[in-house]
Parts: C-alpha cells; structure tokens; sequence
C-alpha cells in the first residue's frame, strides 16, 4: 500500500476509514520521513518513520508533545536525561523543556502537539 503523498490525501484516506498508522509511512534508509496526518490553529498530528542512526537534534517548543512509538525503540531526551521508549509506549515531552529524539534502531512514532 503507498503512502498518501499530500496533506489532502492523508485525510481523504483516514476519512471515516480505519487505516494502520504504521502503514501510512515507511522506513528510508539514512532518513526520517513524516507524514502529516492532522493539521490545524489548534494543533498537529504527525508520523514519523526514523531509520536506525538518525536522530532530531536538541531544540524546545512552547507546547507539550505526546509521543506514542508505534514500531522499534527510541530514545528521547528531555532536559538532558535520555529515555528509552518502546513499541506501544507513550509519553508527554513537555513545553519549553530541551529535548532531542534518536534513533538506536528503527522506529515510528506517532506524535501529537496541542497548541494553547
């Protein structure tokens, strides 16, 4: 199954219809791919396919991030203290806290920001 290639497309394909999160992105060998999902004044929802060795660097943003890991292990860094996070796991990265995202093996992640 291809992956949607637009913003308008994604939606079309999740409009009232159950889809697999895993399968609307894949792995790019020495890439992280992401695909939007959602996309509004009041928040994103993103999905991102990180390929083993690629990382996000250090950086904040003013709004809290949920991070749920779909498939593989990442580890993520807040404030400088690193944390391991597996398939079916979620967790909060929290607003105007320093935070970085690597990739030991792949992994995908699905996450969530809410603007207040």
């Amino acid at each position: 199954m291809a992956a949607p290639n637009s913003l308008e497309e994604t939606r079309q394909k999740l409009l009232a219809q159950p889809q697999r999160l895993s399968g609307l992105v894949e792995y790019q060998e020495g890439a992280i791919v992401s695909r939007m999902l959602l996309r509004s004044g009041s928040g994103n929802v993103t999905l991102f396919a990180f390929a083993a060795g690629q990382s996000l660097a250090e950086h904040t943003t003013p709004y809290d991030a949920l991070v749920y890991v779909l498939d593989g292990e990442a580890e993520i860094t807040i404030s400088g203290r690193p944390i391991r996070a597996k398939a079916g796991e979620v967790l909060i990265m929290p607003a105007n806290e320093p935070h970085a995202v690597a990739a030991p093996v792949p992994f995908k992640m699905l996450l969530t920001m809410i603007r207040s």
